[in-house]
């Protein structure tokens, strides 16, 4: 537009928002945004980490700790524990705490339970033993459902197409406390295979954990009392643990007989 002066023939001379328009000069991206905005190439590192991060390279991990852990437990065989008794410097409480943290290590390296609560009741007597023997059971189980969980699921979980792992999956996802309290109650099935079986599950932790510390006490408490009177076999008190570890044994096993078409039919 122009002014007064120009419209009486005067010289002519810009608006001031006119002159402003053209005074304004487009200023070039800094370089360090410019290339912030650019895709990062991959490297080398990237490349690594998600190798090691990935499904199948997890779960390598977890069966060399395995294997490690089994190894372990052959070297310094824990079960002397039933011969040559507790270290004499430990006592108590402390000692109970100490062997229930042994407790659970060896049971995620493949020690059979039994022999472990039978430890127990021999070492501490059936009352602090009992007690060191069920926290045992519960940490081994967490320690297992949570290796298998965070390094074996995701490589696992694909591989379930058979008629029965479908089942067995179905069973622990859709009924996880039932289904763990149950497989805990009656023997049959290896501690360390339901713990890495449920990890692969999609049973939730607290379950897990509940249906783990319920369905062990009955189990771990006869085994535990046979192994604080297992000095005198003839005692009514041992005779009467034996029959307690044996009933759900029989019962589990005419359990299983009944449902083996169920489970083949699914």
């Amino acid at each position: 537009m122009l002014d007064a002066t120009t419209r009486s023939g005067g010289t002519a001379t810009a608006s001031p928002r006119a002159a402003a328009t053209e005074l304004v000069v487009p200023v070039p991206l800094p370089v360090p945004l410019a290339a912030a905005s650019a895709p990062a190439p991959a490297g080398l590192a990237a490349r690594c980490s998600r190798a090691l991060l990935s499904p199948w390279a997890r779960f390598a991990l977890l069966v060399v700790l395995l294997a490690a852990a089994a190894a372990s437990v052959l070297l310094f065989e824990p079960q002397r524990l039933l011969a040559d008794g507790w270290p004499p410097q430990l006592g108590g409480v402390t000692a109970a705490l100490v062997f229930a943290a042994a407790y659970g290590l060896c049971t995620v390296a493949f020690v059979p339970r039994p022999l472990l609560n039978l430890a127990a009741g021999a070492v501490f007597g059936s009352q602090l033993g009992f007690g060191a023997a069920l926290a045992g059971t519960v940490l081994g189980a967490g320690l297992a459902f949570g290796l298998g969980r965070f390094l074996g699921q995701d490589a696992l979980r694909p591989l379930l197409r058979g008629r029965l792992l479908k089942a067995a999956d179905d069973q622990l996802s859709r009924h996880g406390l039932r289904s763990m309290l149950a497989t805990r109650l009656f023997p049959g099935v290896p501690f360390w295979a339901a713990n890495y079986c449920a990890s692969v599950s999609r049973m939730g932790w607290v379950p897990f954990l509940l249906a783990t510390a319920l369905g062990s006490v009955p189990n771990t408490a006869a085994y535990v009392v046979a192994g604080s009177s297992a000095a005198s076999p003839t005692s009514p008190l041992f005779l009467i643990s034996m029959a307690v570890i044996a009933v759900p044994a029989l019962a589990g096993a005419a359990l299983a007989w009944r449902k083996r078409h169920h489970l083949r039919s699914r």
